[in-house]
């Protein structure tokens, strides 16, 4: 006779535990189209990085009382990280008015999105909105405050539809070294309800204990088993390539779930041979901010804190002419704007542009042998 004690949180943790061995069976698998060990190996670290996010910012959550959570760093990624940009995020109701005070810190472009429909923990469906400042006033000393919900107002202010559940922050930077890796920068944002409940919330009990790990269960679920490989997504955004080596045009995402209606993408797989190189050449664009970056095939960028794996315009020297050079390769090939690739014969190109005046140009790419780059 089994002595167990039964209850919810229990059943949830079992829940979790088995969604983890799913994704282990399914998600690192040739079902998403894995090749090999290493394949398995980055799936799983992959993984333990969503599960570390799903418990940092669902597993304890409460849009009464919220707080701003770091959602990405350099020990954790997912979803199409950046290294020059840090993300916060903080659970919100729409019955509420919310006021968020924070810093530009330095950054070149600070935006607030509105998520929809992300309380279970699942990723947002689309975009409700979004606020960037050009919309909000920021004093001599780069702060500012903003209210989200409530009546309109011309400035400072966001509505929350009746979906929203989240809100996102973006600080992006042009700095010679990572902002994301580094440790001074710091935006002190703050959120509270404009009129808090006053009693204090109840204590942990089972059920809200089992809440919250489904929550972290969906979050992750819904980040790997619920993302089709991408040769298999019908609905894949217009800023998306599944050729290698060629980027589509670059166009707004719309109200595409996690992105911002102020900037411009264009993405691309690579492929390289150990003695190629990705010779990729373009102009940038008029806009607030500029980078590439490069993901492995889970949607994460590789090691931004200790190897040259993006460039913003700050770290592209120009031709002559104004435009860029860049090189992926995966090894130094001894000139300007290289992007080490860590050794991956695949992964995945990102360009973001913010706040673009005017149309951006296709960025071009061609497959060179490594020895040419140098040679030149």
């Amino acid at each position: 006779m089994s002595d167990e004690i039964r209850t919810e949180s229990r059943e949830a943790f079992r829940e979790l535990i088995d969604t983890l061995q799913e994704i282990d069976r399914r998600w690192a698998s040739a079902e998403w189209n894995l090749l090999g060990p290493s394949d398995v190996a980055d799936a799983h670290r992959a993984l333990l990085h969503m599960v570390e996010g799903g418990i940092k910012t669902f597993f304890e959550t409460d849009a009464t009382r919220p707080r701003f959570q770091r959602i990405v760093g350099p020990t954790r990624k997912f979803t199409g990280d950046n290294a020059d940009a840090i993300y916060y995020d903080a659970p919100v109701d729409p019955r509420y008015v919310y006021r968020v005070r924070g810093r530009m810190d330095g950054a070149v472009y600070c935006s607030f999105t509105v998520e929809c429909d992300t309380a279970d923990g699942s990723m947002a469906t689309r975009t409700g909105g979004v606020i960037n400042d050009t919309q909000f006033d920021v004093d001599a000393d780069g702060r500012f405050e903003i209210r989200f919900g409530g009546p309109a107002a011309p400035r400072n202010w966001l509505a929350l539809e009746p979906h929203a559940t989240r809100i996102t922050t973006r600080h992006y930077y042009e700095n010679e070294t990572s902002a994301s890796a580094d440790p001074k920068r710091h935006a002190a944002l703050e959120i509270e309800v404009v009129e808090p409940a006053t009693p204090p919330p109840p204590p942990p009990s089972d059920a809200s204990i089992a809440s919250g790990i489904r929550r972290v269960a969906q979050f992750v679920r819904s980040r790997t088993l619920g993302m089709p490989p991408m040769a298999k997504n019908p609905n894949q955004p217009a800023f998306v390539s599944l050729i290698p080596n060629q980027f589509p045009k670059p166009v707004p995402p719309a109200d595409f779930g996690l992105a911002a209606f102020d900037a411009t993408y264009s993405m691309a797989p690579y492929f390289l041979a150990p003695d190629e190189a990705l010779v990729m050449t373009g102009r940038w664009p008029t806009c607030r901010m500029g980078n590439v970056s490069l993901w492995n095939r889970f949607m994460q960028t590789l090691d931004y804190a200790n190897r040259p794996v993006s460039r913003n315009r700050a770290q592209t020297k120009l031709e002559a002419d104004g435009r860029f050079r860049i090189v992926l390769a995966h090894e130094d090939p001894g000139v300007a704007n290289w992007i080490d690739t860590e050794g991956k014969p695949f992964g995945l190109v990102f360009w973001r542009f913010f706040l673009v005046e005017g149309e951006v140009e296709t960025p071009q790419a061609q497959v060179v042998k490594l020895a040419q780059v140098a040679r030149r």
